[in-house]
């Protein structure tokens, strides 16, 4: 045998004893890998730790995948083992992983149980039920009088142009209901209605006699908000226009009305006044409901409370929406929603009623 023969053996000799050292190394890894990460699993005490370690050994830069990938260094007949040995504890750590957290997630439900338990002899929490506003019970309280009388409600928009506000119900250029000082203007025709008369108008544009309607809504004023003024509030008006219409028409509507919200003991008292959309127009004062006319700190001492402005309808005011004034009349008047209110609960500031205090609300 020549010296090449003998040397050639050699070293194949040489590389079999590396390659059984190699495969020694990498068993003894992956039997070191199994039992270290065996033992973590069984004391990690968190769904988060378990899976911390499985991405730690079987993700794709794991420790275990790392070994794996030395492979390519042996022999085709000895890659098998180490594959076979790699499953094995692939499989082993997978189960481990398995059973561990299927353990920690019933230890968390127990837990949850325990501190989550609901004591069901304990009272249970009373729940807050809302209540109407004062005013929605006044407001609700108007129109079941009205209807009962035969009359419609009707609503209009609260942006509204200023022949519907102000030209048709006979307020002119100048008048200073029209002024900057009062109104709120969005464009030089256009407002945000100062009155739910515009609804009036909209209504007799759109209908013929006979009408008998009210027109609840919030209008817009430029006024300090104070104890008895806000520059958002709420009126109701009505509105009759038929044949023969008369004055006392008006005053026998305003006694029903009155002394259906606030009791029989009532009494009216109109006096003259000038509104720019009816002729003869009047102020309606109200007796004093908490003293009965004698006195009180409400009435200011003077027995009666200013309520609303009403009158007979314009003639001008029914020829601008098409109808004869020959033939037909009518009454209109409005009243604040907000004073209505105040009186009727004896409600010292119209701030409480916009300011949402259940403080206050609760008394209603």
């Amino acid at each position: 045998m020549t010296k090449k023969a003998i040397a050639v053996i050699i070293l194949e000799d040489i590389e079999r004893i590396k390659e059984s050292i190699m495969i020694k190394e990498t068993l003894e890894k992956i039997e070191q890998i199994s039992a270290d990460t065996l033992a973590a699993i069984a004391e990690s005490v968190s769904l988060d730790a378990v899976n911390d370690i499985r991405v730690k050994i079987l993700g794709k830069k794991g420790e275990l995948t790392a070994v794996l990938k030395t492979m390519g260094k042996l022999s085709a007949e000895e890659r098998p083992v180490i594959g076979a040995k790699a499953n094995e504890v692939r499989e082993a750590v997978e189960s481990a992983i398995a059973e561990q957290m299927s353990r920690l997630k019933s230890l968390n439900y127990e837990t949850r149980l325990r501190e989550e338990a609901i004591d069901v002899t304990l009272p249970g929490k009373r729940v807050s039920l809302g209540k109407p506003h004062p005013m929605s019970n006044v407001l609700s309280d108007m129109k079941e009088i009205f209807r009962a009388m035969g009359y419609t409600v009707v609503t209009g928009p609260e942006i509204e142009e200023t022949r519907y506000v102000f030209d048709m119900l006979n307020t002119k250029e100048g008048h200073p209901a029209r002024d900057e000082s009062d109104t709120f203007y969005i464009e030089n025709d256009v407002v945000l209605r100062t009155q739910t008369s515009s609804v009036q108008i909209r209504t007799m544009l759109e209908n013929k006699p006979p009408i008998a309607i009210i027109s609840p809504g919030r209008v817009f004023r430029r006024d300090e908000f104070d104890a008895t003024h806000s520059p958002v509030f709420n009126q109701c008006e009505a509105l009759v226009v038929d044949k023969n219409i008369t004055f006392a028409d008006l005053k026998g509507t305003l006694e029903t009305f009155m002394k259906r919200l606030y009791g029989d003991s009532v009494r009216l008292r109109f006096r003259p006044h000038h509104f720019p959309y009816t002729e003869p127009s009047a102020e309606v004062d109200l007796s004093c409901f908490k003293c009965g006319g004698d006195g009180c700190s409400m009435c200011k001492g003077e027995g009666w409370i200013e309520m609303l402005g009403a009158g007979v309808v314009h003639p001008q005011v029914l020829r601008n929406c098409g109808i004869d004034p020959e033939v037909y009349s009518g009454f209109a008047f409005g009243v604040g929603l907000d004073r209505i209110t105040m009186m009727r609960y004896e409600i010292d500031d119209l701030r409480h009623m916009y300011e949402n205090d259940l403080r206050f609300l609760k008394q209603f």
